[in-house]
């Protein structure tokens, strides 16, 4: 493969894949690095794929390279450091507490999901792809997908609305 047409692909999909691992793994550094993974290994097999799918397969290597980060970190434990958390930003501080007050209900609400469940809302509501890309990726059939998909919609509205009821409630006392 010719390097200028794997700079123009890493350029159309490099926040489409930053994201996704950012969905899944919830830290901005480790899905940098994973990002940066992903297209160190689909630069060596990228020229056996077809135009088309390129979107789908690169989800499915961030995937995979995610899942090979989850299984190194379970045999081994990383301190953070958290000095480097609080520097500066333009954003303003009330800005970034909502945004993160929105984030975390997000998660919380994510969480309570099975992983199928989660992994289907990503890739479906999120990452926009379609029924039959999403189910391929998952490696399930179409049917299979959107019975879990709709299940997890089902699950995120009852939560949501308990999680409105209960801010009501408390509210009042």
């Amino acid at each position: 493969m010719k390097r200028r047409s794997m700079d123009l692909i890493y350029r159309e999909f490099k926040l489409d894949v930053y994201r996704y691992l950012y969905y899944l793994c919830h830290d901005h550094h480790q899905s940098e690095d994973l990002t940066q993974e992903t297209f160190c290994r689909a630069c060596k097999k990228l020229e056996n794929l077809e135009m088309g799918k390129i979107k789908a397969w690169l989800l499915r290597v961030a995937h995979n390279a995610y899942i090979d980060r989850v299984r190194k970190e379970s045999r081994s434990q990383v301190y953070e450091n958290e000095f480097f958390y609080g520097i500066p930003n333009e954003e303003t501080p009330e800005h970034l507490a909502l945004r993160q007050e929105r984030s975390d209900e997000l998660y919380a609400l994510l969480a309570q999901l099975t992983p199928q469940q989660q992994h289907a809302v990503l890739l479906y509501d999120i990452q926009g792809f379609s029924y039959q890309e999403s189910a391929d990726l998952m490696k399930i059939s179409l049917s299979h997908f959107k019975i879990l998909l709709y299940r997890a919609r089902q699950k995120l509205r009852s939560q949501q609305k308990d999680v409105q009821v209960n801010t009501m409630l408390a509210a009042n006392l």
